[in-house]
């Protein structure tokens, strides 16, 4: 059984607030899973059913009538969430990984014996996760959170090269298919200067260099208003099948880490570095 997942707002800036628990925002695959008539069934947050991606999880030990949240995550051999890893796991159908842990990070219920329980407070539904999930294991566990200290837990966070942080208000109810400001993360994004070398033929995509000169990848979001300027003002130098490249031009991007292979991961536009 599928149900659309809540989703986060986004929010500049951590802040206290002990109206709000703090979470550490998990770098993996939303996965949405339900058991009925003692069946499991994984669904991500699209509506894509992948149970047979997980067989591990097809023996889940929990109540029948259940739908609970979370995210699937691999984690390296330092026990950080390793996301290309993830990745290569889902899409490879693999049930090993070397020197990786496979782990369903449970963080909300949303069915329990057959009943919805979107309406109660999130503390509440925290609680009944403690009944649904008695012990704690390498592959199934809840997600650990503390009340408040949402700044001092993104420090922390930030010094370790992790994601980020989700605050959720201690009351909130579970809003299906919603995406909530009852839910706020705050991402840990690095920044970096770059150049914009190209533009990408067909969908939007802008190629990108480091300023030595190595690639750095695609950058696929940036604002209307700033693309118009970056049409009006292009210098082309040449193209090829794919690309159109132009004189390049200077920007500061934030993205969320470095790839294994050195590129920017999901860069997005933060400002010129040039005077046009």
């Amino acid at each position: 059984m599928f149900v659309s997942p809540m989703l986060l707002q986004r929010s500049e800036q951590p802040f206290d607030d002990e109206s709000y628990i703090t979470e550490l925002k998990l770098d993996g695959i939303r996965l949405i899973l339900s058991k009925f008539d003692n069946r499991v069934q994984l669904y991500t947050r699209h509506n894509n059913e992948v149970t047979a991606k997980f067989p591990e999880l097809l023996t889940i030990d929990i109540p029948d009538g259940t739908v609970i949240d979370g995210e699937i995550i691999v984690t390296d051999p330092a026990g950080k969430p390793d996301f290309e890893a993830m990745m290569s796991r889902f899409q490879s159908r693999r049930s090993f990984l070397e020197n990786r842990t496979l782990s369903y990070v449970v963080f909300d219920v949303i069915q329990y014996k057959g009943k919805s329980v979107t309406k109660l407070p999130l503390i509440e539904r925290k609680q009944l996760l403690d009944e649904i999930i008695t012990q704690d294991t390498s592959l199934v566990t809840k997600v650990k959170y503390i009340e408040g200290h949402g700044a001092a837990y993104f420090d922390l966070v930030r010094a370790q090269g992790l994601e980020g942080i989700v605050l959720k208000r201690k009351d909130s109810r579970y809003e299906v298919g919603k995406r909530s400001q009852a839910w706020l993360k705050v991402i840990n994004y690095q920044y970096e200067d770059v150049m914009i070398t190209g533009l990408r033929k067909g969908e939007f995509g802008l190629l990108l260099s480091f300023l030595d000169g190595k690639p750095a990848g695609i950058m696929e979001f940036m604002p209307q208003a700033e693309r118009k300027e970056l049409y009006k003002l292009q210098q082309v130098v040449s193209e090829d099948d794919k690309f159109i490249f132009i004189e390049p031009v200077k920007c500061r991007v934030k993205y969320r880490n470095l790839t294994k292979t050195g590129f920017l991961r999901i860069p997005s536009f933060v400002e010129w570095k040039k005077e046009f």
